[in-house]
């Protein structure tokens, strides 16, 4: 038992430094899985989020019929598993479904329709509660000034612009973390769909532990950034970080 925990230590061991090598000679391989994997996340956040500001924004300010329940399936949707978007994704665009004419099948273009139809019921639900969640009071104020509708709604989202933002952010992070859609619309094909997610699930499958820990600092990496601009973004400073780093967060 105890040359069997040694062995494996050792394969840990010797894969961390082998991850190292990778990120520090900028190896051509990795290099190229991260940029897919961030173009192809960036293009369907920025995609969702025209989609998903102003529904939200219509649905908050708004009011009509089965709106409560609307809410309801759109904060169901926060928990549908990829796979399953996946799934209906492969069925619309494969040769045999209604958009296999655009032949976006194992595709980036592909992906980045697949993450953004996973990420926007999340970004929608949360502009809905940035919206909703901006004091009463206001409104009432901006009502006792004799605003319009119009120039209400847009005060109203200049208050919660920072939050707005951020669920903008957190639906960059879903998308870029996900591997169900990527693995079945993408095919995981080296050079063309392979991306951060994907590489790292085949490659620990092929025992290349060195280059799937390579990849997943990079994942992480990238986590860190996006949970530094959100704290940036709500407080003004990076908070927590600054004071690890040995700094202080501005008042």
């Amino acid at each position: 038992m105890e040359n069997y925990w040694e062995a494996r230590m050792g394969d840990i061991t010797s894969g961390i430094f082998q991850a190292v090598n990778l990120i520090v000679t900028l190896d051509p391989e990795v290099l190229q899985i991260a940029a897919l994997s961030l173009y192809i996340s960036l293009s369907a956040t920025i995609l969702a989020a025209c989609v998903a500001v102003p529904a939200g924004g219509l649905i908050c300010f708004y009011e009509f019929r089965g709106k409560r329940a609307l809410i309801t399936i759109i904060q169901t949707l926060y928990s549908v598993p990829t796979v399953v978007v996946g799934l209906l994704i492969y069925l619309m665009i494969s040769h045999s479904g209604p958009l296999g004419f655009l032949s976006l099948l194992f595709t980036p273009e592909g992906m980045i329709l697949g993450q953004t139809v996973l990420i926007i019921p999340i970004m929608t639900g949360l502009v809905i509660a940035a919206l909703g969640g901006v004091d009463r009071n206001i409104r009432d104020t901006l009502v006792s000034l004799g605003a319009t509708g119009f120039q209400s709604i847009v005060q109203i989202v200049k208050e919660a612009r920072y939050a707005i933002l951020s669920a903008v952010i957190l639906g960059f992070g879903r998308a870029i973390s996900e591997v169900g859609v990527a693995m079945m619309i993408g095919g995981n094909i080296r050079e063309q769909t392979r991306v951060l997610t994907t590489a790292i699930a085949l490659q620990t499958g092929m025992g290349d532990f060195g280059f799937s820990i390579a990849l997943g600092i990079i994942l992480l990496a990238i986590a860190l950034v996006i949970v530094l601009i959100m704290n940036f973004i709500t407080t003004g400073s990076l908070g927590d970080f600054d004071r690890i780093m040995g700094g202080s967060p501005r008042a």
